[in-house]
């Protein structure tokens, strides 16, 4: 072999090795990078996990400080905090308590039948559901389809209800989890319900435990309309008028309005009144907190779900980052 020959090999060699040489050293200045950032993505998200778990801790107290025979609009845990930052630490929080229990419940659809041990159809609730349903502009048929996604039997309801028959006919196939909802974008799950239908509705409803009830101080007038399931009163708190619409705001500003008192009295048959009266309060325990957080240029939405027990504690149920 010339020696000529030996240099060109020895220089291809040279080539390869400075080639896997930069090859390796790319890599791991790739992997350091990517570590690094994974490192700092994880520390902004925790920073903005404690941000809003301190959002908690300030709603919390404010709920604790207005607890009492009922809950209002007027009181500390309405106002909105924020946006304000928190000392020292270039976090900034904006958060926003609001009462579920201003919602129609989605599982108060079905109720306990203790002869049969199961949780079936309450027909009221149903009727109060379908009022809901056409007022925000959509078919009533949609309460039926929601009590079969629920309630614990397989049996489809014979007014236009579905099971397993239905669903199982969806692509992809699946099953109805025949009890109570967690989450009211369950409603997305109902064939043909579709996100526009979602939209309107997903301000009025909520998912709470089977007897949360509606609290007539903090409902909005389309819910509390509904809520008392009264063909001969109607319409009286949502009416088509904006200025009429803001009157029930505006009465809000210092006490309970309706009190419960005068909110049924318009009812004039006694069993209807006695309904209405089951399913209302002028308390709340379920409430949730929108808290924005803001961590240098990234900015998240952290959604908690609030209990307030009988002896007034506060404590954190669910929480959800940038999704309700």
């Amino acid at each position: 072999m010339s020696l000529h020959r030996q240099r060109g090999i020895a220089l291809l060699v040279a080539i390869i090795m400075f080639a896997l040489a930069t090859t390796v050293a790319a890599a791991v200045t790739y992997n350091k990078a990517m570590a690094a950032r994974r490192a700092a993505a994880t520390f902004t998200m925790e920073q903005a996990l404690q941000a809003g778990m301190a959002a908690e801790a300030l709603a919390s107290i404010a709920l604790e400080n207005s607890a009492g025979s009922s809950t209002t609009l007027a009181q500390v845990w309405a106002q909105p905090v924020g946006p304000v930052e928190i000392e020292g630490t270039g976090v900034w929080i904006q958060a926003q308590l609001e009462d579920l229990q201003g919602r129609f419940n989605l599982n108060s659809l079905v109720s306990y039948n203790q002869q049969t041990g199961q949780f079936e159809k309450d027909l009221d609730q149903v009727q109060v559901f379908e009022a809901l349903l056409e007022d925000v502009g959509l078919e009533a048929r949609w309460a039926t389809l929601m009590v079969d996604w629920i309630d614990t039997d397989i049996a489809p309801d014979p007014l236009q209800g579905a099971e397993d028959t239905l669903y199982l006919t969806q692509t992809p196939p699946y099953r109805p989890p025949n009890t109570f909802v967690t989450h009211t974008s369950e409603l997305l799950a109902l064939p043909g319900f579709g996100a526009d239908r979602y939209k309107k509705l997903a301000p009025f409803v909520a998912a709470l435990p089977n007897d949360a009830k509606v609290n007539v101080c903090t409902a909005r007038g389309i819910v509390l309309d509904a809520s008392r399931n009264d063909p001969q009163n109607r319409i009286e708190f949502a009416p088509m008028d904006k200025p009429a619409s803001d009157q029930l705001e505006q009465q809000r500003v210092k006490v309970c309005f309706p009190q419960r008192a005068v909110y049924t009295t318009p009812i004039s048959d006694p069993q209807l009144k006695s309904k209405a009266e089951a399913r209302t309060s002028e308390q709340s325990s379920w409430f949730r907190l929108r808290t924005q957080i803001r961590v240098g240029t990234a900015e998240f939405v952290l959604y908690s779900l609030l209990y307030r027990e009988s002896n007034n504690q506060v404590r954190a149920v669910q929480r959800s980052f940038g999704s309700e």
